[in-house]
């Protein structure tokens, strides 16, 4: 009996609010009733007023059917979750093109390798004069009445840099090596182990912001050829950073060796000359990095539109420039203090080298001295 009463309330109030559904259609209700089908009963039940669901007849599967309904409701009636999923579906479809950066020498000729690749020279949009932008193409362009069409999918991109970095754009990992080809035939000071990283640029036109980074990649709306200039930069600059730190690593390694042996003999054997190699290591190293890497220099690029602008501090904070640089700062000063301690030890070598010297000419001179005291004493005695 209960059962029915149930069912006949339930219809009263179906058909009421049916009735006002007709009565006010200019009032929008913000959570329409949803017909649903009971699996056990197979009869309609009504969501209303954002309630779950529910029928007359008990169903004992009731627990499955609403387990993914908090992801419904909120799918449904969230704009902003709507939009999240959204955009990470774009983000996952959005192809990723492929990034690869090299440190493979100390010195790239620039000049000639623009006079050997003049037609794929991408004219600069900078002062800038340390590095060069080339595309290359795999495919002819194909020539049309509208103009010239491209696929963009048969376009590589190369940025080099003078101080020995090379950044590759959309190239499989067959085709690197006859790129790298290209720059070793202008390098000088070839490395026995070439430096690399792997990054990845995906495209979204629909993106709301200009950017938007990920875990090893970065969405734009569109990669020209100054955000291709900006991220290249960041990426050779990172793997030219690695190589000076490794540079002073080796320093550092030296001097601590230098140290335990002062502490187990109290002295050391070093020459003056390879001291001033050091010395003259150390700073190469941080002049290479502060001039020609040209690691705090403001991007010209970056400086003119703003978007740019947040794609480079973004890679730089990605990649950590500056706090690595402190490292490296921090490891030369140690470098430093070793050089002037070991100085002033050689200096006080030589101090004591000149005293010996001084010593021995003045007992020479007192020798002297009394030999021909004794020998005019023993001539007067004679006379």
């Amino acid at each position: 009996m209960g059962r029915w009463r149930a069912s006949l309330l339930f219809s009263r109030i179906s058909s009421a609010i049916s009735k006002s559904l007709t009565s006010n259609s200019s009032n929008p209700i913000l959570y329409p009733p949803v017909l649903h089908l009971s699996p056990a009963s197979s009869l309609p039940t009504i969501d209303f007023f954002g309630f779950r669901a529910f029928s007359a007849l008990p169903s004992p599967s009731s627990s499955t059917l609403y387990d993914d309904e908090f992801y419904y409701r909120t799918n449904r009636f969230d704009p902003d979750l709507r939009a999240f999923d959204s955009k990470q579906d774009q983000e996952e479809s959005s192809p990723r093109i492929p990034v690869r950066a090299f440190f493979l020498s100390t010195s790239i000729d620039l000049k000639s390798m623009q006079a050997e690749n003049s037609r794929n020279v991408i004219p600069p949009t900078s002062r800038s004069s340390n590095s060069i932008a080339l595309r290359f193409c795999n495919y002819p362009l194909d020539s049309s009445d509208s103009g010239i069409n491209v696929n963009v999918s048969c376009l590589h991109y190369m940025v080099v840099f003078q101080y020995g970095s090379v950044v590759l754009f959309n190239m499989e990992d067959h085709e690197v090596e006859s790129y790298l080809d290209i720059v070793r035939r202008h390098a000088f000071g070839l490395l026995q182990e070439m430096r690399k990283d792997d990054y990845a640029v995906k495209e979204n036109p629909l993106l709301v912001e200009d950017m938007q980074g990920g875990p090893d990649y970065i969405v734009l709306k569109n990669l020209d050829t100054d955000s291709i200039r900006i991220i290249g930069s960041v990426l050779g600059q990172s793997l030219a950073l690695d190589y000076f730190v490794s540079q002073v690593d080796g320093m550092v390694e030296e001097f601590t060796d230098i140290n335990r042996g002062m502490e187990r003999t109290g002295t050391f054997t070093m020459k003056r000359k390879k001291l001033f190699q050091l010395v003259g290591k150390a700073n190469s190293n941080l002049a290479d990095v502060i001039l020609r890497v040209g690691l705090f220099d403001r991007s010209e690029i970056a400086w003119r539109d703003a978007k740019y602008a947040q794609i480079f501090e973004y890679l730089r904070e990605e990649y950590e420039v500056t706090q690595r640089f402190g490292n490296l700062d921090f490891k030369l000063k140690f470098v430093e203090h070793n050089i002037h301690f070991l100085q002033e030890v050689l200096q006080n070598r030589k101090s004591d080298l000149l005293e010996w010297c001084i010593i021995v000419l003045l007992s020479i001179e007192n020798v002297i001295s009394v030999y021909e005291i004794v020998k005019e004493s023993t001539q007067g005695m004679t006379g």
